[in-house]
């Protein structure tokens, strides 16, 4: 075989390799992009709502007993000086005790 044949038969090698990998790429590109399409498909159906959940309640504060006690003491003590009726002390309880 001259050289020319040797030329030739390397193209053709060449040119015959170049297609066969453009046609593996494109049948994997397309392989990848049907998986792309079927997982965002399924993503879609089953996503979770775009709203955000509420926040949650803020926290009541504690009253601690002691301070408490001693605004009861207090309200006692108003009301034994006639500053508070017997009505205004049980509500002003009422208050308290409901936080």
């Amino acid at each position: 075989m001259g050289l020319i044949g040797g030329m030739a038969r390397t193209a053709v090698v060449a040119g015959t390799a170049t297609a066969v990998s453009n046609r593996v790429s494109r049948r994997q590109a397309g392989r990848w992009q049907q998986q792309s399409d079927a997982q965002a498909y399924q993503e879609q159906q089953y996503a979770q709502p775009a709203y955000a959940a509420p926040p949650p309640p803020a926290p009541v504060a504690a009253q601690d007993d002691d301070d408490l006690i001693a605004q009861l003491e207090k309200l006692g003590g108003l009301r034994d000086k006639g500053i508070l009726t017997d009505e205004e002390f049980a509500a002003q309880k009422a208050k308290l005790l409901a936080g």
